[in-house]
């Protein structure tokens, strides 16, 4: 399982790259795996202040469709549009070209309360 040390995690299983006083948010490797092959990921935020763990934007796969959670509160800047044509790109590259949403942080406080790799880690072997 691929968990990039230079990440921070949620328990619901989304990423986080802080980049200054924005962050970018997509779904883990571990994720993808339990949802299966992702056939449609709606996300109409953009634009929005969103609390943090509000939902952001759900994704459907095969045998399910899940949530997706805000790591932190935000206002939504950007939105991967490759997803609208090309949702298998979560499954091949969720920590790249399968991001799902670009955040400017409202309260950068609250990256302290988000998990690093190890303990993501325990959390997605558990």
């Amino acid at each position: 399982m691929n968990i990039p040390a230079e990440l921070k995690y949620t328990k619901d299983h989304e990423w986080v790259k802080v980049e200054g006083n924005e962050a970018v948010i997509g779904i883990t490797d571990f994720a993808q795996s339990q949802l299966g092959d992702v056939v449609f990921i709606e996300i109409e935020t953009e634009g929005e202040e969103l609390d943090k763990e509000e939902v952001f934007g759900t994704i459907e796969a095969v045998k399910t469709v899940s949530d997706m959670f805000m790591p932190v509160a935000g206002k939504v800047i950007a939105v991967n549009e490759k997803l609208a044509d090309t949702p298998e790109v979560a499954n091949k590259d969720p920590y790249g070209d399968g991001w799902m949403i670009r955040i400017a942080i409202s309260d950068a406080s609250e990256l302290d309360e988000l998990l690093t790799a190890e303990q993501y880690a325990e959390i997605a072997s558990a």
